[in-house]
């Protein structure tokens, strides 16, 4: 259950709040606020647009506050939705620094970062994240089917709240796989309007 008067107090720390003020946004988020603010579950188009993203960014801090982030991949579908409430995937191993692992065995408060360059949107999704290991049924359901890559565990990230930001200064890139297929059926269309500019210039010919 989220502590804060308003679901973006998380964000929004009183700190925030008298910069927001002094430079003129507060008005506007307070509206926000008084309209329910962000939401704290898992919507359909979340949840949607987490099960198409390829990547994302975990966030965590050690007990000293010094930040770090964690890139985390997979295809997609490798974020999974369990629940209104939480969002798994199964960590593989990589180079065995285990910071994140780390930081939340200290503070558990966690971030998650997602972006969309294809379309320009970005989701930011506040939380507490956990490490499970050991549980090779939890694992084997959060697991892509057929990918190359060793779980090593599993986090889990419950969500207090989110928010969707605007697409301003979002580069618009597409991954190489798609840009491959549209090249590719594009390369085939062309093939087929060939062809057919071939047959009607031989039917013009018989003509």
């Amino acid at each position: 259950m989220n502590a804060h008067a308003f679901t973006s107090d998380v964000a929004f720390t009183p700190s925030v709040k008298a910069i927001q003020a002094r430079k003129g946004s507060r008005d506007a988020y307070s509206r926000v606020e008084e309209r329910g603010g962000w939401r704290d579950t898992i919507t359909p188009d979340l949840a949607a647009f987490i099960a198409a993203q390829t990547s994302v960014f975990l966030a965590t801090a050690n007990g000293e506050g010094q930040p770090y982030i964690q890139h985390r991949g997979g295809p997609a579908g490798f974020l999974k939705v369990i629940d209104e409430k939480t969002i798994g995937f199964a960590d593989f191993t990589g180079n065995r620094q285990f910071i994140t692992q780390g930081n939340l065995a200290d503070n558990a408060q966690a971030f998650l970062f997602l972006i969309d360059y294809a379309h320009r949107q970005r989701i930011k999704i506040w939380g507490r994240a956990r490490v499970v290991e050991g549980d090779a049924e939890l694992t084997a359901s959060l697991m892509p089917q057929g990918y190359k890559a060793r779980p090593e565990q599993v986090i889990l990230f419950t969500v207090s709240t989110w928010d969707a930001n605007c697409q301003q200064h979002i580069p618009q890139r597409f991954d190489a796989a798609d840009v491959a297929a549209a090249l590719a059926d594009r390369d085939r269309r062309i093939a087929a309007l060939e062809q057919e500019v071939e047959r009607l210039r031989a039917v013009e010919a018989r003509g």
